[in-house]
């Protein structure tokens, strides 16, 4: 066997040079001073920016390979960043990650398809029916919050006939302003003024964010009566919602009315609309916003569930709705996720949404260190670029059937990890940014110190004059 040890020198160099690039990041995003914040964001995007387009020697120090490794990093990152509020930060064991992941590419790839090829009721009736979706769960539970015990199965039924309410009204009204925006969309031969240029990217941004928000509802009619079941419980409930999901894909042009994406056979045509800006931006995004989740009060409360749930009952807090929050907000990552690696690969197979390759964040979370938003992020980038990219090809000069061995490697890797490090490769550690702030103490008066002091000691007769 003949390995090359260029290539391996070369792999391991990039693997070390995205890890750096993730600290310099997060710790740019950390420094008080905004126009650091603004340079770091901005040198973030414009270092793999150049790599990815500008060439060194004939050729762009990330090639195609390499690139197709960064997307699919990021799309994975939001995945497991989305899974460690579940698990690591929540305390909730999840399997169904990777299928809330696939509702978003199918449902962001439909719209842009559908879109593209003249046809505007992918838009209207997921945009129309994740915004009066999120109307009704909200007044549904100003309405139920009037009342005291009501079992999960009853909200669960008023949410469920709710969601088919909304849902029918949305295609009614999809299938009715369909031939009205028509004429503008053109066709594929002729495309009109809204499928090309900045209304498409304007379409683009719509469909990943819709995907992450019909990710997010589903998780919610979900969640609402499976996550009254125990953490062991609701993995094995997470799990069957998986493989539903995958077996809806693999029949999505019999059983459901999706022809365009053609079943097993898997959904063609998907406009290739993400590019470095888009992946960098909702990837840079979902770290904000769970940032500060995570170091919010509500971010307090869903940790403490995680370390009590008993006590955090005792100290006034809903566990059952944190619980909800964080398996909804986990999900919308995602969604999002999904729709951005949607349209980078421009294919969509049910085989890639497997329950087997699910269990993939759940490895890099651990991997990572389940409450660590760094042991996440390094971990996604370095299992992509090292499994999936260096260690796929190094077995792939063995023969055509030993890239297979990655996946006897992987449970392995795993075990030696759980073994040697039980809190992952950093364990709690955070970088930068994503660090717990540091909350400074009030300064108090000296002197009106001394003056309470003196007032309180008069108060209880205590002798000062010696």
């Amino acid at each position: 066997m003949d390995i090359n040890l260029a290539f391996l020198a070369v792999s391991i160099l990039k693997i070390v040079g995205i890890i750096a690039w993730i600290y310099g990041v997060v710790r740019a995003l950390g420094h008080p001073s905004r126009w650091v914040k603004l340079a770091g964001i901005v040198g973030g995007w414009g270092v793999v920016q150049l790599a990815l387009s500008v060439p060194i020697g004939g050729s762009p120090a990330l090639s195609d390979f390499d690139s197709g490794l960064l997307f699919q990093a990021c799309a994975i990152a939001m995945v497991s960043l989305g899974l460690n509020l579940i698990y690591g930060f929540n305390g909730q064991f999840s399997l169904g990650q990777w299928g809330f992941y696939g509702i978003g590419a199918y449902t962001a790839a439909d719209i842009t398809y559908r879109w593209t090829n003249g046809d505007a009721k992918g838009l209207v009736v997921v945009g129309l029916g994740c915004t009066l979706g999120a109307l009704m769960i909200i007044g549904i539970q100003r309405f139920l919050g009037r009342y005291q015990g009501v079992p999960v199965l009853s909200a669960f039924t008023l949410y469920l006939l709710g969601s088919v309410a909304v849902g029918a009204f949305a295609t009614w009204v999809g299938y009715w302003s369909n031939p009205i925006l028509a004429p503008l969309l053109g066709s594929p031969d002729a495309p009109g003024v809204l499928t090309r240029g900045f209304p498409l990217q304007v379409v683009y941004f719509l469909a990943v964010l819709l995907a992450g928000a019909f990710a997010a509802e589903v998780s919610f009619l979900f969640g609402l009566p499976v996550l009254t079941l125990g953490s062991d419980y609701f993995g094995i409930a997470t799990l069957g919602f998986t493989i539903v999901v995958n077996t809806l894909m693999i029949n999505s042009d019999t059983i459901l009315p999706f022809p365009e994406m053609k079943g097993g056979r898997g959904m063609i045509g998907i406009p290739k609309l993400t590019t470095w800006f888009w992946a960098f931006s909702f990837l840079l995004a979902i770290i904000v916003v769970m940032r500060n989740i995570i170091h919010s009060s509500t971010g307090r409360a869903i940790m403490s569930v995680r370390e009590d749930e008993t006590a955090s009952k005792v100290m006034g807090i809903e566990v059952a709705n944190y619980k909800l929050l964080s398996f909804v907000i986990g999900s919308f990552f995602a969604g999002v996720g999904g729709g951005v690696y949607a349209h980078f690969i421009g294919f969509l197979s049910p085989g890639t949404f497997d329950f087997l390759v699910g269990f993939n964040p759940l490895i890099i979370v651990v991997f990572g260190g389940l409450g660590s938003m760094t042991g996440t992020l390094a971990a996604s980038f370095a299992w992509i670029f090292f499994l999936e990219g260096l260690l796929r090809v190094l077995l792939g000069q063995m023969g055509t059937e030993a890239p297979t061995w990655r996946f006897v490697l992987y449970p392995i890797a795993l075990l030696l990890l759980m073994l040697l490090r039980p809190k992952g490769l950093l364990g709690t550690v955070e970088w930068g940014f994503l660090k717990t702030p540091v909350v400074g103490m009030r300064k108090r008066d000296p002197i009106k110190t001394d003056t309470r002091s003196a007032e309180s000691g008069e108060k209880i007769g205590v002798d000062r004059s010696g």
